[in-house]
């Protein structure tokens, strides 16, 4: 689960929900790593309560301050039994240079392997990616060295996520990612919005804003030739803008046949 950060934690918690849900509700053993957090312990109680409030029968707290924290097996051990895993917002180059390689990062995988379910916000959402959106500018527009990317915790691979997207205007950024790597998909995430990533790479559109997808697959551009901060040419992208209740095949890059709030609610009635 990727959430675009700002999830409501207050009313209706549609997104945490469907992650308590997906966790295995009061069977479920949710750990939350805080680690990209400047909010230390409180960012860490904070979910606690909120998915013991939503049912999980147990929720386990890790923040490791640094690589030898996160190499310690005892970090490594509180996710043997986890059915679900939560990285908090904040920093995600934080969180991937401290997680990233290390007994907790393996786990993590071993975890998603068993089928647990990983959901990050914010940051964490930035991080789960193997080519990870480091930081950048916001604007419109794309412009050469726009955005910088480094090595994300690898759970998702072929995407490039960003989030806060519309709200602090980060299409540009994103678009300059897909015009200089172009195998990418990118994934621009609106605050309490969340895009549901499934094994067979089908995504669902969740939460109160717009999942937007950038294509770069048959794209013109002259990014090669950038130079300093000029604005980029791009030619041929391909954009879509998918509210709740969308999916999207990201194998075949295209919206999926029948999707839409028709399909979610005649699921939600099954």
């Amino acid at each position: 689960m990727l959430i675009g950060g700002a999830e409501d934690k207050l009313r209706d918690k549609v997104i945490l929900s469907r992650f308590a849900k997906f966790a295995g509700g009061a069977e479920g053993h949710v750990v939350v790593i805080s680690t990209a957090s400047s909010l230390g312990d409180a960012a860490t109680e904070m979910y606690r309560e909120l998915f013991l409030g939503l049912g999980i029968g147990r929720v386990t707290g890790l923040r490791p301050d640094d690589r030898a924290e996160a190499e310690d097996p005892r970090a490594a051990l509180a996710l043997a039994d986890a059915t679900g895993v939560f990285l908090t917002g904040g920093n995600q180059l934080r969180l991937s240079s401290v997680v990233g390689g290390t007994k907790l990062g393996a786990s993590l995988f071993l975890a998603h392997d068993r089928g647990a379910a990983i959901a990050g916000t914010s940051a964490g959402a930035s991080a789960m990616a193997a080519h990870m959106l480091a930081f950048g500018q916001s604007g419109p527009t794309p412009k050469n060295r726009m955005a910088q990317l480094s090595a994300g915790l690898g759970i998702l691979q072929h995407v490039v996520v960003d989030q806060h997207f519309e709200q602090r205007s980060r299409i540009g950024r994103l678009l300059s990612v897909v015009a200089q790597s172009p195998s990418l998909i990118g994934i621009g995430l609106d605050e309490d919005t969340a895009a549901i990533v499934y094994a067979d790479h089908t995504l669902e559109v969740v939460g109160r804003g717009a999942v937007t997808i950038v294509d770069g697959s048959a794209v013109r551009t002259d990014a090669h030739r950038g130079k300093g901060h000029r604005p980029l040419m791009m030619s041929g992208v391909v954009l879509h803008s998918l509210p709740s209740g969308y999916w999207f095949d990201l194998r075949a890059r295209r919206l999926l046949p029948g999707a839409g709030p028709r399909r979610a609610e005649r699921e939600a009635s099954e």
